[in-house]
């Protein structure tokens, strides 16, 4: 049953999307890890008072957000998260920060080549980088945005420290600057790090960066410094007393080298006539701060600096919340402003510096730099849906290097996913708890033996044959490995820990071999016999348990559901339990064994399988579109079929429809012939326009809006009220695109009227997006479809018949219009907001009739033939038990034809020929106004 408080809404819609991009969202984290229930205020939790430790605080750089993320973000994502998981499973609390740098003149160069504001830029990728986190099952517990107020006042308040708070040669101070800026790298460098380059492809000279190859430009320009040279010594000692403060040592050393050889005083502004996209210096509004030490200062902003702790309040650092840092996780092209810029400004106020800097390389694919230009760029979401999120967590941290750059490729990929978890992981489990044929054995009866020490007597025996010597060889490995683990992780070498795992279950998977526990089974009349296979059974399981609990920070999907599998208790699957022999109370019985089914689907296993990496993405994608439909692939070559199958649940059936639909679009696309005005989408009329009315305003349904509207989606009352779907939020900025170009589908987005009262040249004349339409004036949305006529021939009257059908129109011409409202914001129902949209939408469907037709028959996929279209009527269905839009609508002039559908549906329609009649047509059109609407560089233009 439908909530009273929804009886408004009214809608058939495909589905939507997720969180708004603009929340903080602290609290996030992947359902398969417990939620830390840290404070950022620590000092007054319950876990802290008790450990008398702070949580262990992990960073990532915040992602630059002028394009969307790569595969190199989704390895600093993941290598922070498993350091998170780490400390977790340690017993230790630990928080996971992570989010989106949004200021600078990149991004303001961006939005404007788009045409879109900063802001919309910033929301569109910010939410893409969200839904990383999520596909990544990274389980940060902040997802920070400098766009955030909180983060403002925190870099208010940090800036007015370093200008007011310091003594004067320490402090910020105001001079001219002239030199080599780079856009790309936003900032300034010396001029022994510039040299000219002529660009092979145009065979200009330009000006470049030595170091990253960026280009430059001189700049003579007013700004405000930070005295980095007044640093210099004190950074050289800090490093020099904290050796190994970066890691690897090889970033340390170049770090002190730059430090000792280039440091410069530091330029912190730029002129805000440049750049308006920042944060504005609160004493000199002629300036705005540098992205950099805006970037910088999220880590303090998530730490509850400016808000829950300043340093003024307590210098003994007692009550700074998560702050210091234990870890910041870097890429190495941002190493020198996290290792001198940043440590610099805190020695400067006094605060403590982050307690270690880890600096990753790079990834790149056939020994070249990933890039657009050359095509080898990544997408990490497909690489995700194609790999599995283990898979692909699992081959970036057992080849991600401190040390070197790494390569990428699916050919890699696929060795190490078949021949790490496949063959050796995968193997020994299903060989140990799952073996197949007449074996008997039980894993839980073997753990039971070692609990009453029957392998310790076993080794007492004095006979060779049966001491047990061979059974015993594998126990020393276990006993080890956590130790070789843990000592691998706390140096951050998350690749050596794992080479020390694939070597103890390769190790006991040469051990079953050698010990054949099968032939045991056979024996077990002998003396000896059913101990001594319990004994290797019992290894075999420890391994499989002890390796389970070590990966967890790396698969942890996969790790959770071998540990669910094997029955290992929750409170059992920390470090302590890593130990040979700690946890005697896991197993299957043979009760277990035969509730099992006997075969499994290959593509149900814990590792199922994966396409070869001979197939590309994009023949991945046809041959995925293929078995969807029929669930074989040509050849009968079942290994792939399973792997499309699970490809398919692990993309989610929202994302298989439309890579379904894509492929069926490009069969179709490559038997056509682009017929003139393709390209147009009829909904935009010949200038995009918003409609202004007393009680609403009409907006075309834009990029920017699809982040409230799929928060509208994620209520289960409206989707339920709409026979709506949840979809992702890249479905959803899809279905947004689809809709703008459709040529039978028009979607406003109802907003807050505006205030007339203030007049004024920008209200009237032009409404640029974002403004009066921005997420805080947004309610709902009001959309017009065009289907086939489904009603009786009708020989009357139509009026107007060039307006109401076009010219020379044909019975098999005739269109139905159909209207569909809903108003999502609770605290706009009841104000006659439903109402008032749906009359200003319908006086514009008639002003832009001609329009809505010529490009419905120029788009539609046969053609435009002679007769054109004309639309015959109006119709909208409606629950049978919501009265309210039902009198909504008879007001409005519409009749019910017929009876309750099949879906509980009534339908009411309306002869267009009636519409100019109806008694509120009058005044509505009197009062409507059509307002160009657009990009601010389309206002520019326009005005």
């Amino acid at each position: 049953m439908i909530p009273t408080g929804l009886r408004s809404l009214r809608g058939l819609r495909s589905g939507r999307f997720i969180t708004s991009p603009r929340s903080l969202g602290r609290s996030r984290t992947h359902p398969s890890w417990p939620a830390s229930q840290c404070r950022c205020s620590s000092s007054t939790s319950e876990s802290t008072a008790d450990t008398k430790e702070k949580p262990f605080y992990i960073t990532t750089p915040i992602f630059y957000v002028n394009a969307a993320p790569h595969i190199g973000h989704l390895y600093t994502m993941i290598l922070a998260d498993v350091m998170k998981r780490w400390q977790q499973v340690k017993g230790r609390e630990a928080f996971l920060s992570t989010g989106t740098d949004e200021h600078g003149m990149k991004i303001q160069q961006a939005a404007y080549k788009q045409e879109v504001t900063p802001l919309e830029l910033c929301d569109t990728n910010a939410a893409k980088f969200l839904a990383l986190t999520g596909e990544g099952q990274i389980s940060q517990d902040a997802f920070i945005r400098t766009t955030q107020e909180e983060h403002k006042s925190a870099v208010e308040k940090f800036w007015t420290q370093l200008k007011q708070s310091l003594p004067g040669s320490l402090g910020l101070y105001k001079g001219t600057h002239a030199g080599w800026y780079s856009v790309d790298d936003e900032c300034f460098y010396p001029e022994k790090m510039v040299a000219p380059f002529i660009d092979p492809q145009t065979g200009v000279k330009v000006m470049v960066c030595t170091e990253t190859n960026s280009k430059v430009e001189w700049i003579e320009e007013e700004t405000w410094f930070f005295p980095l040279t007044k640093y210099k010594d004190k950074l050289l000692q800090f490093y020099k007393d904290n050796p190994g403060w970066i890691q690897p040592e090889s970033k340390m050393t170049e770090v002190q080298n730059w430090v000792e050889n280039n440091l410069e005083d530091l330029s912190v502004t730029r002129p805000y006539k440049r750049l308006q996209w920042g944060i504005r210096d609160p004493d000199d509004a002629k300036h705005t701060i540098y992205v950099w030490v805006d970037a910088l200062v999220n880590y303090l902003t998530v730490a509850g600096y400016g808000s829950e702790w300043h340093p003024d309040w307590d210098r003994s650092g007692e009550k700074m919340g998560l702050w210091p840092a234990d870890v910041h996780v870097v890429g190495k092209d941002i190493i020198r402003f996290h290792a001198v810029y940043w440590p610099a400004m805190l020695l400067g106020l006094g605060l403590p510096l982050p307690k270690k800097i880890l600096c990753h390389n790079h990834w790149k694919m056939s020994n070249r730099k990933m890039s657009k230009s050359v095509g080898n760029v990544v997408n990490p979401t497909f690489a995700v849906q194609r790999w599995g999120t283990d898979g692909l967590r699992y081959f970036l941290m057992r080849h991600g290097s401190l040390h070197k750059d790494s390569d990428y490729s699916n050919d890699s990929i696929y060795v190490t996913y078949t021949k790490d978890l496949q063959a050796n992981l995968g193997n020994l489990y299903y060989r140990i708890f799952r073996p197949q044929g007449q074996t008997s054995w039980s894993t839980g009866e073997a753990v039971d033996s070692f609990a009453r020490g029957e392998f310790e007597t076993n080794k007492q025996l004095d006979n060779p044959t049966d001491c047990a010597t061979h059974y015993s060889a594998l126990e020393e490995r276990l006993r080890s490995i956590p130790q070789e683990v843990e000592k691998a992780m706390d140096e951050n070498e998350v690749s050596a820990a794992l080479g020390h795992i694939y070597s103890l279950l390769s190790a006991t998977n040469r051990y079953v071999t050698d010990t054949a526990p099968w032939k045991l089974s056979k024996e077990m009349h002998i003396a000896g016999t059913p101990i001594a296979r319990n004994w290797v059974i019992f290894n075999c399981a420890e391994a499989v348990r002890i390796a389970s609990i070590l990966l967890q920070p790396i698969i942890p999907s996969k790790a959770t559901r071998l540990l669910d599998e094997i029955k290992v208790l929750p409170e059992r699957r920390t470090l302590e339990w890593a130990k040979y022999g700690a946890d005697t109370g896991y197993g299957l019985t043979r009760e277990d064994r035969a509730a099992l089914p006997k075969r499994i689907q290959s593509w149900e296993a814990i590792f199922p399988p994966v396409a070869t990496a001979e197939l590309t993405d994009e023949q991945i994608k046809e041959e995925l579109g293929g078995v969807v439909a029929n669930r074989k692939i040509g050849g009968h070559q079942p290994t792939r079929v399973a792997h499309y199958i699970e490809m398919e649940e692990r993309m989610g059936a929202d994302a298989v429809r439309e890579l379904v639909e894509e492929r069926e679009s490009k069969e179709s696309q490559a038997s056509r012939v682009p017929r003139s005005g393709e390209a147009h989408a009829w909904l935009r009329a010949p200038r995009p326009a918003a409609i202004s009315a007393p009680k609403v305003l009409l907006v075309p349904y834009e990029s920017h809006h699809v982040a409230k509207y799929h928060g509208w989606m994620q209520d289960p009352e409206i989707r339920q009220a709409t026979a709506s779907e949840a979809l992702t939020l890249e479905a959803e900025y899809r279905n947004q695109a689809e809709w703008r170009r459709a040529r039978d589908k028009l979607t406003f987005i109802v907003c807050k009227p505006i205030d007339r009262s203030l007049g004024g040249h920008y209200e009237v004349n032009f409404l640029r997006m974002n403004t009066f339409d921005a997420m805080d004036k947004m309610v709902g949305d009001v959309n017009f479809f065009l289907h086939p006529y489904d009603g009786e021939d009708d020989d009357g009257d139509d009026g107007d018949d060039d307006k109401t059908h076009g010219k020379g129109a044909g019975r098999e011409d005739w269109l139905t219009g159909e209207v569909d409202i809903m108003i999502a914001d609770e605290d706009s129902r009841g104000e006659g907001m439903g109402r008032a949209a749906v009359c200003a939408m319908l006086v514009y469907v008639q002003v832009q009739l001609g329009f809505i037709l010529e490009e419905y028959v120029m788009n539609r996929p046969e053609g435009g033939g002679p007769s054109g279209a004309a639309l015959k009527r109006l119709m909208v269905k409606i629950k049978e038990g919501n009265q309210a839009s039902r009198s909504l609508f008879t007001g409005l002039g519409f009749r019910q034809e017929g009876g309750v559908n099949y879906f509980g549906e009534v339908k009411m329609v309306m002869d267009l020929a009636d519409l100019q009649r109806q008694p509120w047509w009058d005044q509505t059109l009197s009062s409507w106004i059509q307002i160009p609407y657009g990009s601010l560089r389309e206002e520019l233009k326009y005005l």
